[in-house]
C-alpha cells in the first residue's frame, strides 16, 4: 500500500519544528509496521482551520492522480479542525482513501457525530447531482423543441471526452440564444453534451462574438 505522511503544527514558531519531526519519525515507523510504502511526506505550518494550505492541496493532488491510497497522520486534529476537517474528511472518503493514525495505531475511527455530517453532506450532494442533471435535461428540451439539432450541429458530439472538447461551438451558443434560451439554460445544455464550460465563459464568448458584430457593421 502506497503512503503519504502529514504533519501538521499551528504556528511558525521555531519550538514547532521538533514537534514536525517527532510527527514524522512516529509515522515512518507506522508506515514500516502497517507494511506501507511511503511515496511522499508533508511537512507544513499552518491553522488547522485553514483549508487553503499548500500541503493539503499537495496530498489531494497525489491522491487525485492515484498515486497513493492512505494517509498517514499523527490524530485527526493534525488534517484540521471544525468544518475543514470534515470537508478534507470528505474529500478522501470520494477519493477512497483510507486514514492512519499514530494515536490510534490503525485506521482513523470518526465519531458518531463526524459520522452522521458526512452522510448528511452525501445526501446532499446526491441531491444537487440529481437536481443539476434535472436542469441539464429541461435545458436540452427546451433546445430541442425550439429546433436546436445537436446530431447534426456538433462536429465531435461522437468523440469521446477529453482536451479537444473544452473549446465549446460558439456557433451553437448563437444559435441557442436566438432560440430564446438564457445563459444558463444554453450552459447546461453544453454541459450535458460533454464541454466542460462555465456560465461566465459561455456570456464572455458571447458577448466577444456580438463586439465584433457590431464592429464589423461599422466598417
Amino acid at each position: 500500500m502506497k503512503a503519504i505522511i502529514y504533519c501538521r503544527v499551528s504556528t511558525n514558531k521555531k519550538a514547532q519544528e521538533s514537534s514536525l519531526d517527532r510527527q514524522e519519525s512516529e509515522l515512518v515507523e507506522l508506515a514500516k509496521k502497517k507494511q506501507m510504502d511511503i511515496i511522499k511526506i508533508i511537512s507544513e505550518q499552518a491553522s488547522g482551520y485553514e483549508i487553503e494550505r499548500e500541503g493539503i492541496l499537495q496530498l489531494l493532488e497525489l491522491f487525485s492522480a492515484k498515486q497513493a491510497s492512505c494517509l498517514l497522520i499523527q490524530d485527526e486534529t493534525r488534517l484540521g479542525r471544525g468544518n475543514t476537517k470534515i470537508a478534507l474528511y470528505h474529500q478522501l472518503k470520494k477519493l477512497n482513501i483510507s486514514v492512519f493514525t499514530h494515536s490510534t495505531d490503525g485506521e482513523l475511527q470518526l465519531s458518531e457525530a463526524d459520522s452522521m455530517v458526512l452522510d448528511i453532506v452525501s445526501i446532499v450532494e446526491e441531491y444537487q447531482r440529481k437536481i443539476h442533471n434535472m436542469k441539464i435535461r429541461r435545458g436540452m428540451k427546451r433546445a430541442v423543441e425550439n429546433g436546436y439539432q445537436p446530431e447534426k450541429n456538433l462536429s465531435n458530439h461522437n468523440q469521446s471526452p477529453g482536451r479537444t472538447r473544452l473549446d465549446f461551438p460558439l456557433e451553437q451558443v448563437i444559435q441557442l440564444r436566438q432560440n430564446k434560451l438564457t445563459f444558463d439554460e444554453i450552459t447546461t445544455v453544453l454541459n450535458g453534451l460533454g464541454f466542460n464550460i462555465s456560465k461566465a465563459t459561455v456570456h464572455r464568448r458571447y458577448q466577444e462574438f456580438k463586439q465584433l458584430e457590431t464592429d464589423s457593421n461599422k466598417e
